[in-house]
């Protein structure tokens, strides 16, 4: 396999060298049933994540192996580096270890067929999260991504008011459901108003410095913008960036996540003006639970919503604080 580390505690470090080829955080933990990859009974998750490229996954990550480890539940880990062959060979990998249940993260979903495909074959059950795939699994852990795009939509065009304008809208990755569904939602939101024009930017696969190249060019080319939408609160960083480094503070701009980085600068009440709700670690949790329920012959909900909320200049010191992401408050 390609570009992976192995992650292990003491306890199990000679599985883990002995079965090398995966990225692998183990947990060992109790008596809690299932198959057991290990074979003490211990259930087994195997978590193939589509990229740790962002804030967000990295975070999901680390909230997936927290809920496995407070659940006595181990956890193998593959990260597949936005690579959707390696993340079927992944896959493959992941049920050799004769896991109780796989948690996909999916890099496409119509390409991670062949790893739902052995994973049905194995017996094992799947649950996605964060991004969906069109079946094979028995559950979905996300968000309402469209909700999210729609809140931020709505919050823009107040701020722009009755001059409207240039909104530059800056894109996840090519057919992924996460990106048209924010997108969706922000169209959604703005485009019956005659006084706002988006201008669709590229696919910058939630990538900050990806988002920091494409709005150099963009601010040339779009002179007269007033805003600037982005799928993720990292993209939109970005954007601000360059902005900034222009004099253009002037426009104000939008993500989505919650990114802590993000909230302070929307809580000093600057050009950044909003973001919805997305905390990585209770979706990882979340994921992790309704995973361990599908290994338990549980009829787990097909799809699970972690809900979201607006974060703008009205709250946003509410949310502040010492974590990489907000999150819910009671």
């Amino acid at each position: 396999m390609r570009g992976m580390r192995v992650f292990v505690v003491p306890a199990v470090l000679g599985l883990a060298v002995a079965a090398s080829a995966c990225s692998v955080s183990t947990t060992p933990g109790g008596e809690s049933g299932g198959n057991g990859g290990n074979g003490d009974g211990t259930v087994t998750i195997g978590f193939s994540q589509a990229t740790q490229q962002s804030p967000f996954y990295v975070q999901l990550r680390e909230g997936a192996e927290q809920a496995a480890q407070d659940a006595g539940a181990e956890l193998y880990f593959a990260d597949a580096g936005g690579d959707v062959t390696k993340q079927n060979d992944d896959i493959q990998d992941l049920l050799t270890r004769q896991v109780d249940v796989l948690l996909i993260n999916p890099v496409d979903p119509e390409g991670v067929r062949a790893g739902l495909a052995a994973a049905e074959a194995a017996g094992v059950p799947v649950v996605t999260v964060d991004r969906p795939v069109p079946e094979g699994a028995v559950s979905h852990v996300g968000r309402d991504n469209e909700e999210m795009g729609r809140l931020v939509g709505e919050q823009l065009a107040e701020r722009l008011g009755d001059e409207g304008g240039v909104v530059i809208e800056i894109q996840g990755d090519a057919g992924g459901a996460v990106a048209r569904d924010r997108s969706a939602g922000f169209h959604a939101a703005v485009e019956g108003d005659s006084r706002i024009e988006i201008v669709e930017g590229p696919y910058c696969d939630y990538i900050r410095s990806k988002a920091v190249t494409a709005m150099q060019d963009l601010i040339q080319t779009n002179p007269d913008v007033r805003a600037v939408y982005a799928h993720n609160d990292d993209m939109a960083l970005g954007a601000l960036q360059v902005l900034q480094e222009n004099g253009r503070d002037d426009v104000l701009v939008a993500g989505v996540d919650g990114l802590m980085e993000a909230v302070d600068a929307i809580a000093a009440d600057g050009p950044y003006t909003a973001t919805a709700l997305n905390d990585p670690i209770s979706l990882g949790t979340t994921a992790v639970e309704t995973a361990l329920g599908a290994a338990g012959g549980e009829d787990v909900a097909e799809q699970v919503d972690a809900g979201t909320a607006l974060i703008d200049t009205s709250n946003a010191a509410d949310y502040t604080g010492d974590t990489v992401f907000a999150g819910a408050r009671e």
